[in-house]
């Protein structure tokens, strides 16, 4: 099926058809027809899905009828890289239509935002604090919203923003369209959905497991490792562009900082850093400027990169869901992509759970000298690599090997010395 099949304005399908899109994906399919019928739509899927056009291309749809030059679709995102993402997103598959987005969140300075909401916007993308603070300034109206989109649900309850949702809420005609997209339903997002949405369209794509076009290796490891095992597989193994996961900001700051001594092109993306920087970070990996982002899980929400060829947790994450979540950013789409996990011996019982959830697409990963015995459940045993050596490269990738891109071309450092201010405290 094509997306001509949802009849969508010619204009609308330009855009569509400039951001090279061919076939609708699954959460495209069953979430486009009931949102644009006006229904009330709540969808479970995980990321690099589709959802955001999903629910953007139907909201242009929609607006493209009726009235300009207010206010009428309200799109709330847990982070400021997701506002922006979704906004671009807007402004890509609308670039036809006339129709006026911005994107606010914190960080930034809020009069240029209060300028950009005195010229006719038709479409915001926030986070809820910073909307909250237009809605008591009396800077934004939304009085005449007529869809609101709660993106990644989840997510902003896991940061605490449900009270700042249910605020927003008040201000909101109660009549209106309301879209709700959660890679988890938890049962606080549950009674939201409940308290929000009116008899909806539950829509399923494929949220209990990772997505099936990414490979799973665990590397048994001893934290004091970790760092040399890293170094080892970005030198041996061919990849695009790689997102190394940690647990914490002093982390994700500390392993870029490393990866930078040793010569590779890396950034970082952690919470300590101002808005400019984070920017600055992402237009950097996005552009190919960075070959390596090292980040932590709340900074790397939003991040929507399609060349990102493997996902790295430096750091095993706290739960099941955070794993599909953090390596739903390879293998977006129809494309391949490999999640390496380094797993320490605090972190047994979560790869425990996770080979139940993995099964045969699992297996470890054996280096000389780099990794020890994991101890496993032997009722589910691992499938063993043990050439010891780092999983076969893929073709067409580049080595990151900073040898090797010596010998090919001059060295490039990844960060001046006004880029190193962004591991500061």
């Amino acid at each position: 099926m094509s997306f001509e099949k949802f009849k969508l304005n010619e204009k609308i399908l330009a855009g569509v058809q400039a951001q090279g899109y061919k076939d609708p994906t699954p959460i495209q399919l069953q979430s486009i027809p009931p949102i644009m019928e006006g229904r009330d739509v709540m969808g479970l899927a995980q990321t690099g899905t589709g959802k955001t056009a999903a629910f953007v291309l139907p909201i242009l749809q929609r607006l493209m009828q009726g009235s300009r030059g207010y206010v009428r679709a309200l799109i709330i995102a847990p982070t400021r890289e997701l506002s922006e993402q979704t906004h671009n997103s807007i402004v890509q598959l609308g670039r036809r239509t006339n129709l006026r987005s911005v994107s606010i969140y914190g960080g930034v300075n809020i009069n240029g935002q209060i300028s950009k909401l005195k010229k006719d916007v038709e479409i915001i993308s926030a986070c809820p604090g910073r909307l909250l603070d237009h809605i008591n300034r009396g800077t934004v109206d939304l009085s005449r919203i007529e869809v609101l989109v709660l993106d990644e649900a989840d997510h902003m309850f896991d940061m605490g923003f449900l009270p700042d949702i249910r605020k927003i809420v008040k201000h909101l005609p109660a009549k209106r369209q309301t879209l709700l997209f959660s890679a988890t339903m938890p049962e606080d997002i549950r009674s939201l959905a409940n308290d929000l949405l009116i008899n909806p369209v539950n829509i399923k794509i494929g949220h209990t497991a990772p997505v099936e076009t990414v490979s799973h290796k665990f590397y048994p490891v001893q934290m004091n490792s970790k760092t040399d095992l890293l170094k080892d597989i970005l030198n041996k193994t061919e990849m695009d562009s790689v997102l190394v996961f940690t647990r914490t900001k002093s982390r994700a700051k500390s392993v870029a900082l490393q990866l930078d001594k040793s010569g590779y092109k890396v950034t970082s993306l952690h919470g300590n850093l101002t808005q400019q920087k984070r920017q600055r970070a992402l237009d950097g990996f996005r552009d190919g400027r960075y070959e390596i982002m090292v980040a932590t899980d709340i900074a790397a929400r939003g991040i929507d990169v399609t060349r990102i060829s493997h996902v790295i947790n430096y750091d095993m994450p706290s739960t099941a869901d955070a794993y599909t979540h953090r390596i739903g950013r390879t293998g977006r789409a129809t494309k391949t992509g490999d999640a390496f996990t380094f797993v320490t011996g605090e972190d047994i019982g979560l790869a425990n759970a996770l080979k139940k959830v993995l099964g045969e697409k699992l297996e470890y990963q054996n280096i000389d000298g780099l990794t020890m015995s994991m101890p496993v459940d032997d009722r589910t045993p691992l499938r063993r690599n043990t050439s010891g050596r780092s999983a076969k490269p893929s073709k067409g990738r580049n080595h990151f090997s900073p040898k090797a891109r010596m010998n090919s071309r001059p060295k490039q450092r990844s960060f001046d010395s006004s880029n190193r201010s962004q591991w500061a405290h």
